[in-house]
């Protein structure tokens, strides 16, 4: 988490990061602080605005992407089936993160970081509109009457002919999603043009919340697997180099939720920010929102495990806050966030009696409940 940025109304902030890949690169970016050339003092009452400020954002996309991670978990449509990491994948994320986030260090040492930053513009601006709609598009669901002529579409794209013929596309989509498509539209090229701080945090927050609802943990042991070592991945790269705080500074994209310490001061043009980077919210979030699913799995009308996590995630984070604002020094957030996102709900299943169980519980892949599925049917026409 940054205490402060200078930023210049007219710097390139590039539009948007919500991929793996860009995860990866930046999953703690947040936690650094970019210490600004020009030194601001902030008031007490702007500081502690702006520290309440992220970490009621950090809270929103957790608790309403568990929410939708549930019913994401059992839908048939191709746009809203989760990614599922494996005990292999999350092995491997430290590894990948580290070796995108070197690669990026020396991208902007070789080449011209203005460049690079107007490419990854255009990226990023056709992800933070598609993540927006999607985040959008439950919301406008309810707002839309019935009355509202709502016509169905599919695009569909398929390779071969005959018998070998195969799906490679298969989206299903309606006049509501072009809909919350056109608004999504229109809040990217605000924030392509102008660089505002309020649509880099609107796209910030859709990314957040789709990496919640859609890239699910398979089990505990993978979710533990993942935290553990990306803890020591922030850590190395926070304290032991600079290699992150250099790309963070160049990396100029809402890979990163901000907010202005003095919003007091200057209204909606201030430009000293804090800040707390997206994999700070997504990382914790994804164990998160697999505790809410492993709370439904068990049928007992109760959500302690996930209230539990959510808690503890306030704890690390406002500790993180604490010890930043103390020292005045950059703070890898992962290493007061996992050990509390982990430790608080593994006490209350030894407390419960349900370590076993939490531990046995496993999440299939929508390609394999698919698989079972038509598995059961074949049995059931044999017999």
């Amino acid at each position: 988490m940054s205490e402060a940025e200078q930023a210049p109304a007219s710097a390139p902030e590039a539009a948007a990061a919500a991929v793996l890949d860009a995860l990866n690169a930046t999953d703690s970016n947040g936690t650094e602080a970019l210490n600004a050339t020009a030194k601001f003092v902030a008031t007490p009452e702007g500081t502690a605005l702006a520290y309440g400020s992220l970490m009621f954002m950090a809270l929103l996309p957790i608790f309403f992407g568990a929410l939708r991670s549930v019913t994401c978990s059992k839908s048939k449509n191709a746009s809203d089936m989760p990614e599922t990491i494996t005990g292999r994948d999350a092995a491997r994320f430290p590894i990948i993160a580290s070796c995108t986030l070197f690669g990026l260090y020396l991208f902007f040492k070789v080449f011209s970081q203005e460049y690079i930053n107007l490419l990854l513009s255009v990226y990023f601006f056709g992800l933070g509109v598609l993540a927006l709609s999607h985040t959008m598009s439950p919301l406008m669901s309810r707002i839309f009457p019935e009355s509202f002529p709502n016509k169905q579409y599919q695009l569909l794209f398929t390779q071969g002919s005959g018998e070998s013929k195969e799906e490679i596309v298969n989206y299903e989509f309606d006049t509501k999603n072009l809909v919350c498509l056109l608004i999504s539209s229109v809040v990217g090229v605000w924030y392509l043009l102008k660089k505002h701080w309020i649509a880099n945090n609107l796209f910030g927050l859709a990314f957040a919340l789709n990496g919640v609802e859609l890239l699910h943990l398979n089990n505990v042991s993978t979710g533990c697997i993942l935290l553990g070592g990306l803890f020591v991945y922030d850590v190395f790269w926070v304290f032991g180099t600079n290699v992150m705080v250099t790309v963070a500074k160049s990396f100029e994209a809402p890979i990163k939720l901000v907010f202005p310490q003095d919003l007091l001061e200057k209204g909606l043009e201030a430009s000293n920010f804090a800040m707390l980077g997206l994999g700070d919210i997504v990382i914790p979030g994804i164990f998160i929102a697999l505790l809410l699913r492993f709370d439904v799995s068990l049928k007992k009308n109760s959500r302690t495990y996930f209230y539990s996590s959510f808690l503890a995630y306030i704890f690390g984070l406002g500790l993180t806050i604490f010890v930043m604002h103390t020292f005045k020094h950059a703070q890898p957030a992962l290493l007061y966030l996992v050990p509390a996102c982990v430790g608080f709900p593994v006490i209350v299943a030894l407390l419960k009696g349900e370590l076993t169980e939490m531990f046995r519980y496993e999440e299939s892949s929508p390609e394999e409940e698919g698989a079972k599925e038509e598995s059961s049917e074949s049995e059931k026409k044999d017999q």
